[in-house]
């Protein structure tokens, strides 16, 4: 999915007056997508192609409002205001689909609030090793404390490491089935 991204046009210092460009995306090297942007005071308009599930293409065109905050030392920020209907949210980044809106309005969900529980704890886990100098991978075998640790901050990593593997493994045991089976075998006849 295509994200345009008003801090990386500001950024680059294209949000000027006057300015008409076109922002591409690429997978590979090779152009899979392409806009034009015309930058107005407080507006950018917006001018496309698009078209669902593989029917005719349609011309897009239209104004995207903007805002601008201070910052606190000094310049000013700047925002999109959604463009979807009865939206008006301000956010720093609009989705492509028929219409470059939001991720509320798309619906679109952050990685991590699709994570089960134990997928978090894996990845928690694998940051605490990265942390700690370790091997990736939870499965791996635990290091050693790292230079210039002190040792109650590296049993306290530990620690956590150890109970977010614990979780890890008994989420990914669940999915596989194997808690059952260890239920059932250690059941009295």
């Amino acid at each position: 999915m295509q994200a345009l991204d008003v801090r990386k046009l500001q950024r680059q210092r294209l949000l000027t007056l006057g300015n008409s460009l076109t922002w591409s995306w690429s997978v590979n090297g090779e152009t899979c997508a392409a806009i034009n942007l015309l930058v107005g005071f407080d507006r950018v308009t917006l001018n496309y192609r698009t078209r669902e599930r593989g029917g005719d293409w349609r011309p897009m065109r239209y104004p995207v409002q903007m805002t601008w905050t201070a910052c606190n030392y000094g310049g000013r920020r700047a925002w999109w205001l959604c463009p979807a209907l009865g939206c008006g949210r301000r956010v720093a980044v609009l989705y492509g689909g028929t219409v470059f809106a939001c991720r509320h309005c798309h619906r679109l969900a952050y990685r991590v609030q699709r994570e089960t529980d134990d997928d978090r704890a894996a990845r928690r886990a694998d940051s605490i090793r990265r942390r700690l100098g370790w091997e990736p991978g939870i499965l791996n075998g635990n290091g050693l404390k790292p230079k210039g640790m002190h040792w109650r901050t590296f049993e306290r990593l530990q620690a956590e490491h150890d109970e977010h593997v614990g979780v890890a493994l008994a989420g990914m045991a669940g999915r596989l089935g194997l808690l059952s089976k260890l239920t059932e075998a250690l059941r009295p006849p």
